[in-house]
């Protein structure tokens, strides 16, 4: 095989900066598509103790989907609080989904952490989540309501605020209150 000319070296290049860049606007036109009130995009959590959560199976409950990682403070500051909401809510329809940004490497970590906590937690894979499209920052929260409807959108500049009790009680206490 021959080594590629200068010319042909920029026009490979090119042709590859051409075909990512047409790629993109189809991942980010996926999270961009997130309405509230709409079908929520489907995501299945593979937890680490084998068992597997599907947002489409859980209809009838209210879904808080949680991206976070341990390499991130705030994450690791939101998930206690997140934890004994997800434990004092459970008998009320509501199912917490973690998915850790961390790679395979750092299974051990992730382990750790996720002992602790009262929801099941999965390795993400990538950094895309699907119709949620690329997680770019962390932690980053979505809530499913009963109907499997997106109620609350991470994406959103309330969403890159932190969990607090009285935000769960204004964002999700009144979708457990609701039957389908």
């Amino acid at each position: 095989m021959s080594t590629p000319t200068p010319l042909r070296r920029a026009w490979l290049a090119r042709a590859f900066g051409l075909a990512a860049a047409a790629a993109l606007p189809v991942r980010q036109a996926q999270a961009n598509d997130l309405k509230l009130g709409a079908p929520a995009p489907p995501l299945v959590l593979h937890a680490l103790d084998g068992q597997r959560f599907a947002t489409r199976d859980l209809l009838g409950q209210v879904v808080l989907v949680n991206f976070w990682a341990t390499w991130c403070p705030p994450c690791l500051e939101e998930m206690p609080a997140l934890s004994a909401y997800a434990e004092s809510r459970a008998a009320q329809g509501l199912q917490v989904l973690g998915f850790s940004l961390d790679d395979a490497a750092n299974l051990g970590k992730v382990r750790s952490i996720a002992a602790s906590l009262h929801y099941p937690v999965g390795l993400l894979g990538s950094a895309w989540a699907g119709g949620y499209g690329r997680v770019w920052r962390c932690p980053v929260n979505f809530v499913i309501d009963r109907g499997g409807r997106l109620v609350h959108d991470g994406w959103s500049d309330e969403g890159a605020q932190p969990w607090t009790r009285e935000r769960f009680a204004r964002v999700v206490d009144p979708l457990l209150q609701r039957a389908v």
